[in-house]
């Protein structure tokens, strides 16, 4: 463990627990913990998360934005659960994503796990976005995603980063809870 790992799996932890709250503060603290991840997953030979880091920056100033302006007549973003007939096409363009970014990393670097690597960053970036757009089940694919990154950390050393990813799954699980109670309420029965 490096302190550039147990710094950004600290304020990335920060940031994760700021958005189950729907605090504005979640976005510049992602921004800074992923910063620092770019570091760590470049000496990790990580490289489709290494890349997935610099999305995540651009992910988090959209996100920022989105929260504060992207509701009705440019106001707060509210809490969703709208888009459930486009699952099969996002998750057909992530996998189709998955398999050309390993097959890249494949054959161009020195990637330690091309494969497992681009697929989970590609549910990665599938995940943020939904957040971005305060999409509901944003919380279900980020579990989904942590119980796989889990097991490649553990394989790669990033133990802190594996612990991390463990905590990530009970504070998604807040994080949902959270954000349905917000959509309950917004959405008068």
């Amino acid at each position: 463990m490096s302190w550039t790992e147990a710094a950004a799996a600290a304020i990335t932890l920060i940031s994760v627990y700021l958005s189950t709250r729907q605090n504005i503060w979640s976005w510049p603290t992602a921004i800074v913990g992923v910063g620092i991840y770019v570091v760590v997953f470049w000496e990790s030979k990580l490289y489709a998360d290494m890349g997935l880091q610099f999305v995540y920056i651009a992910l988090s100033l959209y996100g920022w934005y989105e929260w504060l302006y992207g509701g009705e007549n440019r106001s707060e973003l509210h809490v969703s659960s709208g888009w459930r007939n486009s699952y099969a096409v996002a998750i057909a363009i992530t996998v189709a994503f998955a398999l050309i970014l390993g097959t890249i990393l494949r054959r161009t670097t020195d990637a330690a796990l091309p494969y497992a690597d681009s697929t989970l960053t590609s549910f990665s970036l599938m995940a943020q976005w939904m957040m971005t757009r305060k999409y509901l089940e944003n919380w279900f694919v980020w579990i989904a995603v942590d119980v796989f990154y889990i097991a490649m950390f553990i394989f790669k050393g990033l133990y802190l980063t594996a612990l991390l990813y463990a905590i990530f799954i009970f504070v998604c699980t807040l994080g949902y809870l959270e954000w349905k109670r917000s959509l309950l309420v917004a959405v008068p029965a």
